[in-house]
């Protein structure tokens, strides 16, 4: 019982720190979405220069794309004709923070922690996309005709101030849900079984244990929000400041996904600058944090959030936590009631002569809304109806071409099955 009342203790504190950053950072995610739609992006990406490597990445950092998210976005700015170096600058920056994430950042890590984040993503972004436009340079360029499903055709008018809050607080949110609960959950394990300075004690040399959290986050998915807990109390526990950056970079930016569809799409030479960019940037950035910048800015900005809530009262912490968890419960609630709408549903597309695909790869909102965009423009194609959890797409219309569809899902990332 001792156990349980201390992980719980741990798990509500984590949640009081981060709830008012959260909201706020859903708030601004919301507004990201609503005037600055994928669209707009892919207009301001089409040459093969510094200066879209530079936009691509500046674009990226405040958008709260997950890695799993940004890899549709990414992949269609290159086809709709930006160069590979613009792709790869956004893939990097992206996924590495957002507004969200920073907001979250600054709560449970403080003020030194938020400003490096978003300039070590732009620098690696920058330096990522420069060198894969020269690896890349005698390559082709894609025809900016491309593709171009996703910026055209006619969309759907929507109130503004609707989609924002719809946006932010359902379709935003249940993307990043899940991870986001897993990450509390292990953040409270760590600090109730973690002894404090257990890193300090059994791993000397700091730049082994970036070592290790390298390896260790490279392969798995995390994204940046979920990852701040993590990186927090892994701190208090002993590690340096340079290898919680290492995480917090490497966590978000890669993982086995990622790798598999930035390889198949844009080439392993690609590929190759990608992750090289990564693993040297989340070195090189956690060895001049913990070697020529005063540790004592990440540990007493650390340890004065973990002993008080920062700037704002206590009463708007329990609000912000309270309006997270109901927002959570509202999340599996509409998950629960979508799944079982969609078993309902089954025998009557089958009568009605719909087709259903496999579609492998969709993991949120935003891979469903690419998918639904892209092939709801193909010839044939009457009705688009995507089913996150089966990884399933019912397509219905008359003269379906299923190697059009199979071309255009693997166009932007995904993997195409049909059913047997």
């Amino acid at each position: 019982m001792e156990y349980i009342l201390s992980y719980y203790n741990e798990l509500v504190a984590l949640l009081l720190d981060m709830a008012p950053w959260l909201v706020l950072g859903f708030f601004i995610a919301g507004l990201l979405h609503v005037f600055l739609p994928d669209g707009r992006i892919n207009k301001l990406l089409g040459k093969s220069n510094m200066k879209s490597v530079i936009k691509a990445a500046l674009i990226g950092i405040p958008l709260p794309l997950c890695s799993c998210g940004v890899i549709p976005t990414g992949v269609s700015i290159h086809k709709n004709g930006a160069s590979k170096g613009a792709a790869i600058s956004f893939l990097i920056s992206t996924p590495q923070t957002g507004v969200d994430s920073i907001m979250v950042t600054y709560s449970l890590l403080g003020i030194p922690f938020a400003i490096v984040r978003p300039i070590v993503a732009l620098i690696t972004g920058v330096f990522g996309g420069f060198f894969t436009n020269q690896v890349s340079k005698n390559e082709i360029q894609l025809d900016e005709k491309v593709n171009t499903l996703s910026s055209t055709g006619k969309k759907e008018k929507k109130n503004p101030v609707v989609e924002l809050f719809r946006y932010a607080f359902v379709d935003f949110l249940e993307d990043i849900a899940k991870w986001f609960i897993i990450g509390l959950l292990i953040a409270a394990l760590i600090a109730m079984l973690v002894p404090d300075d257990f890193f300090a004690s059994y791993i000397k040399n700091d730049f082994v244990g970036m070592l290790i959290i390298l390896v260790a986050s490279i392969p798995v998915y995390v994204c940046a929000t979920s990852s701040v807990p993590i990186a927090a109390v892994l701190m208090l526990k002993g590690i340096s400041p340079g290898a919680a950056l290492v995480f917090l970079m490497a966590g978000p930016a890669t993982n086995a996904a990622t790798i598999s569809v930035i390889g198949n799409s844009m080439g392993r030479k690609t590929l190759t600058v990608y992750l090289v960019t990564l693993i040297a940037g989340a070195l090189l950035s956690g060895l001049f944090i913990d070697y020529f910048l005063p540790r004592d800015w990440f540990i007493s900005a650390l340890s004065e959030h973990n002993h008080n809530h920062g700037l704002l009262p206590k009463w708007v912490h329990v609000a912000s936590g309270l309006l997270m968890v109901f927002l959570l419960i509202n999340i599996y609630i509409r998950k629960f009631l979508r799944k079982f709408k969609s078993k309902k549903n089954i025998e009557t597309q089958i009568d009605m002569g719909d087709i259903k695909v496999f579609v492998r790869g969709m993991n949120c909102n935003h891979c469903k809304m690419s998918v639904e965009t892209n092939l709801s423009k193909l010839d044939g194609i009457n009705g688009v109806e995507v089913d996150l959890e089966r990884e399933q797409v019912t397509l219905s219309g008359d003269n379906i071409d299923l190697n059009k569809v199979k071309t255009t899902v693997e166009s932007i990332g995904y993997k195409f099955e049909e059913m047997k």
